[in-house]
């Protein structure tokens, strides 16, 4: 369970994302924070996390007590055989102000991940916010949404005839009627965010994206 509760903060942005992941509630403190975490709930190479994990105690050279306590433990499925992760997710704006002061408790968090089998990671906009976040927002919704077996069924026939085209080839393979078409993409997007079809998600996703089957 997360070490301490995030307040609530009248100069940042903080909540708590809805999570199927999350071990205990996925607070956030920050946009950057918020935005991290809809890509690990997203993943499918990660199978849980965990906010604010562990507080790390040291005594600087001036023999003063420290703590520190990162942001995010991210533990990824065994297949991969990936060490988990431990996070702190910064700006770097924040990096480049404050890294006097964060370089000490990052060293530490280095020594203490090593000392446990996992990575530390620092993580800023320029990992997160990429065009893998914009399809992942957008995708989201469809994740959950209900349609019918049979949009599905002829969606993957279709694919498992001509393995690869772009989102316009499907629907037209599927039907020369607009209207249908207009009712079949929302599955279509439904089976790219559940990943039973295949696309680039490191590429802005439109009408012109290339689907293949993962059947």
């Amino acid at each position: 369970m997360p070490i301490r509760t995030i307040p609530k903060s009248y100069r940042n942005v903080t909540g708590v994302a809805a999570s199927t992941k999350s071990v205990g509630a996925a607070q956030f403190e920050s946009p950057l924070e918020r935005d991290f975490i809809a890509l690990l709930e997203f993943s499918p190479d990660v199978v849980r996390y965990e906010v604010q994990p562990v507080t790390i105690d040291w005594t600087d050279s001036q023999g003063q007590a420290r703590h520190y306590t990162p942001d995010i433990l991210v533990e990824f499925i065994p297949k991969l055989q990936h060490p988990p992760w431990l996070c702190e997710v910064k700006y770097r704006s924040t990096l480049q102000k404050e890294w006097p002061e964060l370089r000490p408790r990052f060293r530490q968090s280095i020594r203490y991940a090593k000392a446990q089998g996992w990575r530390f990671h620092l993580v800023s906009e320029v990992e997160i916010r990429t065009p893998l976040l914009a399809n992942v927002r957008f995708l989201q919704p469809y994740r959950e949404r209900s349609v019918p077996d049979t949009s599905i069924t002829i969606i993957l026939q279709a694919l498992s005839q001509q393995p690869e085209g772009t989102v316009t080839e499907l629907l037209n393979a599927l039907s020369s009627d607009l209207y249908q078409q207009a009712e079949l993409l929302p599955a279509v997007w439904h089976l790219v965010a559940n990943f039973r079809i295949g696309v680039d998600l490191n590429s802005p996703l439109n009408m012109d994206s290339s689907l293949w089957s993962l059947q």
